[in-house]
């Protein structure tokens, strides 16, 4: 027994009929290994269309900029205006990634109220940590605590070099060692696959977007309209193409932002699914996992209090009031987390 309190013994997940239907979905050959390279294929998929989708605007709005604001339409002003507006974009989303890399961690973990504890305060949670760190190779991680009540937890770091791991104490309190070890074998498994990295580079490619976006309303808004050249005034094919352009800019400024938020969601429900595969992978026992997962879906009091819509994509379950309902059974894409009641499905099904 901890000195924070934690339970001892582990009790499965609640098996009803809409569980074992989804259970049975999945085909008897299932392994986690199969899970872990299926999730990873469809994160790196996610990954490089966020990119690419990001350069893209900013080459599509930089080019309607430059004709609005009386460029010649045509290739030769054009292109070196998207091929600008792409590389700006690129260069802000290093520099993005960047900051978040050397300082988004200590930021994460200071905006969680999260405090670093020693192995004297809970040395049954060190040394489950320590074994699972063992078991995936990497450095042992910093673990802190959260002064909440709410059931929840969550990683962070650039690398396994600089990782942490915290938890609520709420959720420390409630857990047998085995779905603790559960728990933090799915934070770990994070870890390991550098999703803390990828989820930071992510929400920094999604906030510049939305950037570019309003930066290119406020130009439209605040300029003089289009001025139009001589070959306009000539012709009307020039004006036809400013036209155009302009309403494909707009129509992507008022979509990519939406568009943006959909792969970051998309993205990180993909690595939770990955996560509780890897956590399978470090642990050997899905049960263990998927009874702390029903007991966060049970939770009566799922909000954390220092979360917020910028870090609850991190946490392992979504920390966010509004959500919970939606967090059990729905699969929503503007959800960042799967349905807790899938998740426990696909570790039932590692485990028959």
């Amino acid at each position: 027994m901890s000195r924070l309190g934690g339970q001892t013994g582990t009790a499965g997940p609640r098996m009803d009929d809409q569980m074992r239907q989804r259970v049975s979905a999945y085909p008897g050959t299932l392994t986690f290994l199969d899970l872990i390279a299926k999730n990873k294929r469809d994160s790196a998929v996610l990954m490089v269309f966020m990119v690419t989708f990001g350069v893209v605007i900013g080459g599509v709005l930089a080019s309607a900029i430059a004709v609005y604001l009386g460029a010649a339409p045509d290739m030769q002003t054009l292109l070196p205006s998207i091929v600008l507006g792409g590389l700006v974009a690129l260069i802000f989303g290093v520099f993005g990634a960047i900051w978040s890399w050397f300082g988004g961690a200590s930021a994460i973990l200071a905006m969680s109220g999260a405090r670093e504890i020693t192995k004297e305060l809970d040395p049954e949670l060190f040394n489950v940590v320590e074994e699972l760190a063992i078991a995936g190779g990497i450095p042992m991680p910093r673990i802190y605590l959260i002064g909440d009540s709410a059931m929840n937890a969550f990683a962070t770091g650039r690398d396994p070099q600089h990782a942490a791991v915290a938890i609520t104490v709420g959720l420390r309190q409630k857990l047998t060692r085995d779905e603790l070890q559960g728990v933090m074998a799915h934070e770990m498994s994070h870890i390991r696959h550098y999703d803390t990295r990828f989820a930071m580079l992510m929400a920094t490619m999604a906030g510049l977007i939305v950037f570019a976006c309003d930066a290119f309303w406020r130009i439209i808004w605040y300029s003089r309209g289009p001025r139009r050249s001589n070959s306009d005034r000539e012709g009307g094919g020039g004006g036809i193409l400013i036209i155009v352009l302009i309403v494909i800019a707009v129509l992507l400024a008022i979509v990519a932002p939406i568009v943006a938020r959909l792969i970051q969601m998309a993205y990180s429900r993909q690595r939770e699914y990955l996560a509780d595969a890897g956590a399978v992978e470090l642990t050997r026992n899905p049960l263990g996992l998927a009874s702390a997962l029903q007991k966060l879906g049970d939770d009566d009091e799922p909000l954390v209090d220092t979360a917020n819509r910028g870090t609850a994509h991190m946490y392992i379950v979504n920390p966010l009031r509004k959500m919970r309902d939606a967090g059990q059974s729905l699969d929503s894409m503007f959800l960042s987390h799967p349905p807790v009641k899938e998740r426990i499905a696909r570790l039932l099904a590692l485990a028959r």
